[in-house]
């Protein structure tokens, strides 16, 4: 099935890097982003950050590699046949075969919703771009109201009985990623002192996420060329306590040039166990 073991398949040499990240001040003002503000496609309003400089281990050929039931992520050699991700929906209903299949694989899930699909392409031209502040796509409440939205007010109880999560697949897509890649938070280096609740306000509704203030303890990773064929699967919300992780895009300090802007696909899911 799925190969966790992926410097069998790309052998770069570990990477290790600075960069430029934007934390959450201290304070306890309420904080919020506005998303296609006025009703333009793309008009987000974001709020203050404290830029900070980080350094990054790469985990490829990590002799400590994160894993999912540990660190709320996990990096998965899982190459996919659907292909003309900019071109239409055509690609969906294959990709998103093969998304369940991979949970259910990976975590073990039940019951896979996949309910939102973001392309990102680092090009200020373009509506969706890396998102450049660290953060993670839910809180608490922001969840169980996202859960009610999806499955409707009356099943979602039955869901809140059980075990249910909300988690993210991200992966390069076309080629591999020369800039921006996406940095995650091991969840043991955070306090949780440190979250903070941001509201979302879009035109048609509202949502909650979580932004983090800066510590230098904090542990990051990412992985470094990661390929079309490789993804990360990361935590975004579990009701039963498995740490949500802390991610944002990474500006990377003294590359390269990227000859090609970063271009990657964000899948979204709830899943039951």
């Amino acid at each position: 099935m799925f190969d966790t073991r992926l410097t069998k398949y790309h052998t770069a040499s570990a990477k290790d890097v600075s960069a430029r990240v934007n934390y959450l001040y201290p304070g306890d003002d309420r904080i919020a982003i506005h998303i296609d503000k006025d009703g333009i496609a793309g008009n987000i309003v974001m709020p203050d950050y404290d830029e900070q400089i980080v350094e990054i281990k790469d985990e490829r050929g990590s002799a400590e590699p994160v894993s999912f039931k540990s660190d709320a992520l996990e990096f998965v050699h899982a190459p996919t046949s659907a292909s003309g991700f900019e071109d239409g929906d055509a690609w969906k209903d294959r990709y998103e075969t093969e998304i369940a299949s991979l949970l259910k694989d990976r975590l073990g899930a039940k019951e896979v919703l996949i309910f939102d699909h973001t392309i990102r392409v680092d090009d200020p031209n373009e509506t969706r771009r890396p998102a450049r502040h660290v953060h993670s796509d839910y809180s608490v409440k922001g969840a169980h109201q996202r859960l009610r939205d999806l499955v409707g007010e009356d099943p979602a109880p039955d869901w809140e009985a059980g075990h249910f999560a909300f988690v993210n697949t991200w992966r390069p897509i076309d080629y591999p990623i020369e800039s921006t890649p996406l940095g995650f938070i091991r969840p043991r280096s955070v306090k949780d002192s440190e979250w903070r609740d941001i509201d979302l306000v879009y035109p048609d509704r509202l949502g909650q996420i979580k932004g983090l203030v800066g510590n230098e303890a904090h542990e990051w990773v990412y992985l470094s060329e990661m390929t079309p064929d490789e993804i990360a699967i990361l935590n975004i919300y579990d009701n039963r306590g498995l740490p949500q992780i802390a991610h944002s895009a990474l500006d990377l300090i003294g590359q390269p040039a990227p000859t090609r802007p970063r271009k990657s696909l964000e899948t979204r899911t709830l899943i039951r166990f």
